[in-house]
């Protein structure tokens, strides 16, 4: 009888997995449609309002957002240890081939578009620089501001880490595929590289845009080796003048698309595009 009760208490277990019950607004218990969603610290801030949003108009959706990075995320999308990976670049070709090898039917959706920012102090009087002059300065060309036009400072850069998908985009679009400098420090998250910015008087890093903050200053670029300037905004990410803009990807199985589908369709929805243009970042249309 006990060995009865084991097989009975362990298929109960089991049918419930995943399945987690709580009270909507009418008292009725619901089965909550739980998503877990890792990855890229560009995409979290808008990723966990449009989940707070989501979450508000369905009382059966339990959502969780967690940062670390584009390569954390994609990895453990591998690994099976998140539902969604939230990525700022696409998929590495090595990726991909692991994935394949998993035999997963992955599924790549673009929820928005970010334009990455340079910040430095507020104190800097530099209020801009040109596309060869920040790659001379990540690649350890330029390390001093007065080389720039700026006053006699040392230089202190800040970057993603490696897992990173902004410092994967950042070294192709910006620094043309050559590496960084080994005094490029590398910080764990995009807020890490504000604060640092926000209190080293030579800093420069560089931020989604939604993550700009009074407390560090963004500086124009100019890719047509300075004829002219272009600050980053939405508006100039939009009309294709500020040219270090990207895509922001979801990548998930197609084994889960019945609730995370939904999720994804209420961000593409004209709502869910309406946050991310107040959120900070790029709507997919004008």
């Amino acid at each position: 009888m006990k060995k009865i009760f084991a097989i009975l208490s362990l298929t109960l277990i089991m049918s419930c997995a995943g399945k987690e019950q709580k009270k909507d607004a009418s008292g009725n218990e619901n089965t909550t449609k739980a998503i877990t969603v890792k990855g890229s610290d560009t995409v979290l801030p808008l990723t966990q309002k449009e989940a707070e949003e989501y979450m508000k108009k369905h009382a059966d959706a339990a959502i969780t957002v967690v940062g670390g990075g584009s390569g954390v995320g994609i990895t453990a999308l591998m690994d099976g240890n998140t539902d969604v990976a939230m990525s700022s670049r696409p998929l590495k070709m090595e990726e991909k081939v692991k994935f394949d090898e998993k035999k997963s039917n992955l599924k790549e959706v673009i929820i928005a578009k970010d334009a990455l920012a340079v910040i430095v102090n507020p104190k800097n009087k530099i209020d801009k620089l040109t596309h060869e002059q920040l790659a001379d300065i990540y690649t350890g060309k330029i390390t001093n501001w007065k080389e720039v036009g700026g006053a006699n400072l040392k230089m202190t850069v800040y970057a993603r880490e490696t897992s990173s998908g902004t410092y994967e985009f950042f070294k192709e679009h910006v620094m043309d595929k050559k590496n960084y400098a080994s005094t490029v420090l590398n910080m764990p998250a995009t807020g890490a590289i504000v604060q640092s910015v926000s209190q080293t008087e030579g800093a420069i890093g560089y931020v989604g845009l939604a993550y700009e903050t009074k407390e560090v200053k963004p500086i124009a670029i100019s890719y047509d080796t300075g004829k002219t300037y272009v600050l980053p905004s939405v508006t100039a990410a939009q009309n294709g003048t500020y040219p270090v803009a990207r895509p922001l990807y979801y990548f998930y199985s197609a084994d889960k698309e019945a609730i995370i589908k939904p999720f994804v369709d209420f961000i593409l929805s004209e709502e869910g595009q309406k946050t991310v243009l107040e959120v900070g970042y790029v709507p997919l249309k004008k």
